[in-house]
């Protein structure tokens, strides 16, 4: 077993590099530590941050991949999130069943030992029945004990020597941010996963798709698709955005007619357009050239990687915009003009003093954003024009629902799943943009 990288997994690491050392780079700053301070005094701003860190978590350990290799010539790329779910992966069932059931959805014809053919419903093979109070209680036992040990930890490096202090402080609700509710939260959060990872060995806890794939694991392996989505456009965006508004709003004149016209004329254009023509042209190119994929996972995360990219080319221009016309205000004050008088080029101008005090929008324009991005990618896999078919994502579970819901008897859980985790994700991070909104834009009333 090798240590194997996708594109994605490259640039999902650089991003989180960038997003320590900038985060390090930030809290230097007593300003900007004061401000992230205010943001992370909310109590919701709290939650919806631990609910997220969750999210990501499932995120990176879906993005650390080695390639196995088999005695029988093969060698299967897996992740360490497929490694922990081996159980449901490697098993499937014959077709639907739902959520912690012991038999087959619909009825099969059999035959009997008479030798009639009957309907009968059929047993799961892979079910362990009669076990759910032992393997709930195992579970709940499970995330409580390591939820106790986490917050204890964090509770030890915190305390910085006085334990019991701190411990009572947090407790009572005295502290400067609001970690009881983080660690209320992040217990929720582990003893409701660490029940049904334990469930998950002895029933198929969200039931079964079409092929008996785990709609469970389905669900998770989905999240790295809707993270990477909502994230790594932002390594496409940013530089564009950055780099044209603010060149357009200091140096205007014929480089900001240009950088308008540029920006109004894509915009007047269907992103849903843009996006299909560009998502069919590199299906075109990569059904033309098989050769260039050793399997179907990097063929899919190839595809990933090209809507990343048509993603990030189409939504750059409202941040264009909103750069522009704020640094046409910045580049009118008194320290820009005191710097120009100094002779300082432009472009240190630029880098030091206008994109610092940009920031701000930037911050607020990626957390807005990144919602957004999410749920674009559920519409646009289940019209057909984003991810690849055989790669998880909500939106591709979404449109076999499609199918699922208007059959006899209906099919749900496909649909519910992919619901409740997407709106669990777009409503933890529209939670937090608010806050971040509303602490780092001066316009608004703290």
């Amino acid at each position: 077993m090798s240590l194997f990288f996708l594109w994605t997994d490259i640039l999902v690491w650089t991003l989180v590099a960038v997003a320590v050392v900038g985060g390090w780079m930030l809290l230097r700053s007593p300003v900007s530590r004061q401000k992230w301070v205010m943001i992370f005094r909310s109590k919701i701003a709290m939650a919806s941050v631990i609910v997220l860190m969750f999210y990501l978590a499932f995120a990176l350990l879906d993005s650390i991949h080695f390639r196995v290799n088999k005695p029988n010539g093969g060698a299967p790329v897996v992740s360490l999130l497929d490694m922990a779910m081996a159980h449901q992966k490697d098993f499937s069932e014959r077709t639907y069943s739902a959520p912690f059931a012991t038999h087959e959805y619909t009825k099969s014809v059999v035959v009997d030992d008479k030798g009639r053919s009957v309907q009968r419903y059929l047993p799961l093979k892979y079910v362990q029945g009669g076990q759910m109070l032992s393997a709930s209680l195992k579970g709940i036992f499970a995330g409580i004990l390591m939820a106790i040990v986490l917050i204890w930890l964090h509770l030890l490096w915190h305390s910085k020597g006085d334990f019991a202090m701190w411990f009572k402080a947090v407790f009572r609700g005295e502290t400067q941010l609001p970690w009881r509710t983080a660690y209320g939260v992040f217990t929720l959060m582990t003893v409701l996963l660490a029940w049904l990872y334990v469930m998950s060995f002895s029933y198929h806890v969200l039931g079964t798709d079409k092929v008996g794939g785990d709609v469970f694991y389905a669900a998770l392996k989905s999240i790295r698709t809707g993270v990477l989505i909502g994230t790594l456009t932002t390594l496409v965006t940013l530089p564009l955005a950055i780099f044209l508004g603010v060149s357009a709003g200091y140096f205007r004149g014929w480089v900001d007619d240009l950088i308008q016209y540029l920006y109004t004329t894509l915009s007047s254009i269907p992103g849903v357009l843009l996006i299909a023509a560009g998502v069919l042209m590199m299906q075109v190119m990569m059904d033309n050239h098989p050769d260039w994929f050793s399997s179907t996972i990097e063929r899919s995360d190839l595809r990933l990687l090209f809507l990343i990219v048509i993603l990030g080319v189409t939504s750059w221009t409202g941040l264009c915009r909103m750069l522009r016309a704020e640094t046409l205000r910045i580049a009118k004050m008194d320290f820009v003009t005191a710097a120009k008088a100094f002779g300082v080029s432009k472009w240190r101008i630029m880098t030091r003093h206008i994109v610092p005090n940009l920031t701000h929008i930037i911050l607020i324009s990626i957390v807005l954003d990144f919602s957004g991005l999410v749920l674009a990618e559920a519409v646009l896999s289940y019209v057909g024009v984003g991810v690849d078919p055989t790669m998880y994502s909500w939106g591709n579970m979404i449109n076999q629902a499609r199918l699922e819901m208007a059959r006899e008897p209906m099919v749900w859980w496909s649909l519910f799943a992919s619901f409740i985790f997407m709106f669990i994700l777009v409503l933890a991070a529209n939670l937090f943009s608010d806050r971040v909104q509303q602490v780092l834009d001066p316009r608004s009333i703290q």
